[in-house]
């Protein structure tokens, strides 16, 4: 897939077009390979789109794109389907266990194409 124009100034290796929006489930997840890795892409009701690593650290499996899409508080979640362990969508942080957390990817729509970017650092 080439990239939107309106992703100028991106080098490609940087944002990586995987699909678009509208073949987005929505609150469903979909796995893409993005720089190498297995992502998880999520859409949720209010159309937002994230990208999170699709292995499971507990369940030693690549299943977080099967997992349940909901919120937490006021944070967007997916349940792993495996043992249930709630990742926020945002950051890729275990709300179950603060010691736990999976990669979480920039993502970008630019004319209804979702781009992903490079895995996000870390928050302090």
């Amino acid at each position: 897939m080439t990239p939107p124009a309106g992703a100028r100034g991106s080098s490609t290796e940087e944002w990586q077009p995987v699909c678009r929006v509208a073949e987005l489930a929505v609150e469903r997840g979909a796995t893409a390979l993005v720089h190498g890795q297995a992502i998880a892409i999520f859409r949720t009701q209010g159309d937002q789109v994230y990208a999170l690593g699709n292995h499971d650290p507990f369940a030693k499996a690549s299943v977080i794109a099967r997992g349940i899409v909901g919120t937490r508080g006021g944070v967007p979640f997916v349940a792993s389907p495996s043992h249930k362990h709630a990742f926020d969508l945002r950051s890729g942080r275990c709300l179950d266990d603060d010691h736990v957390s999976i990669p979480a990817y920039d993502v970008r729509i630019v004319e209804g194409v979702v781009l992903v970017g490079h895995r996000k650092e870390a928050a302090a």
